[in-house]
């Protein structure tokens, strides 16, 4: 799997091994089109060493042809396709392409779609650490769709996908910490996951982050109210400003 791949001293070395027919080189290959990196971007050659490596079984080729069909990038976009190829590698257990799989059969496009299937995929993934796939699990434990609801298994898996920075688990995890749900109420845990969620751009976690901070300046005024009020406690039997 990807632990195992092989790497090249130089590009030039690489694309010498894509064109004698290495498939890892050809994915690789691959990549360096798609990204425009050493190449000039061509997501149609990038398609092309994709195909011959996916063709070997080479599995994160087989994942990224799948992206290629599912995005339309140097192919024309045909989620059947996109399926297809996902499922090869998802089926030999390549992370990504469990993931991916899964959103398929989650939005119903390229598959009939199949909520438990989603799952299916999604848990796959999530045990291999992907993490996407842990905040999906995380979303269906909390809204108990397909799996029962469990607050606990929700916050186990947005836990590990916020731990990868995966923003919208952070924002997920900030929301439980505030509201008690699945982990004991703790504000000082929930304002850091928002932090770090806003910090990436995630709008939602902005906007609680700014509701916290909101609730705390009013709370801090009323203290301070509550204080000027109890340091100087009105007296009935004082005579009135000006009165004799």
């Amino acid at each position: 799997m990807r632990n195992s791949r092989r790497t090249w001293q130089s590009f030039d070395e690489m694309r010498q091994a894509a064109e004698g027919g290495d498939p890892q080189a050809q994915c690789y290959l691959g990549v360096c089109y798609q990204n425009g990196q050493s190449v000039a971007q061509d997501y149609v050659e990038a398609v092309k060493w994709f195909r011959r490596a996916a063709e070997q079984n080479d599995t994160v080729a087989q994942c990224y042809l799948g992206f290629s069909y599912q995005a339309g990038q140097g192919v024309t976009q045909e989620f059947g396709e996109a399926a297809k190829w996902f499922r090869e590698a998802a089926e030999q257990g390549d992370p990504a392409a469990q993931f991916n799989l899964g959103v398929l059969y989650e939005t119903g496009q390229g598959v009939p779609q199949n909520y438990a299937e989603a799952v299916k995929w999604y848990h796959s993934a999530a045990e291999q650490g992907e993490p996407q796939a842990q905040f999906n699990m995380g979303v269906f434990y909390e809204q108990g769709q397909v799996v029962p609801q469990n607050f606990e298994e929700a916050v186990k898996w947005y836990l590990l996908s916020a731990e990868q920075e995966c923003a919208p688990a952070q924002c997920n995890l900030g929301l439980c910490y505030g509201t008690g749900r699945g982990v004991e109420k703790n504000d000082q845990e929930a304002v850091k996951w928002f932090i770090r969620a806003a910090r990436q751009g995630d709008k939602t976690a902005q906007y609680n982050l700014g509701l916290y901070y909101a609730r705390n300046e009013a709370e801090a005024t009323a203290k301070e109210g509550e204080a000027e009020g109890a340091g100087e406690p009105e007296d009935e039997n004082q005579p009135a400003p000006g009165a004799s």
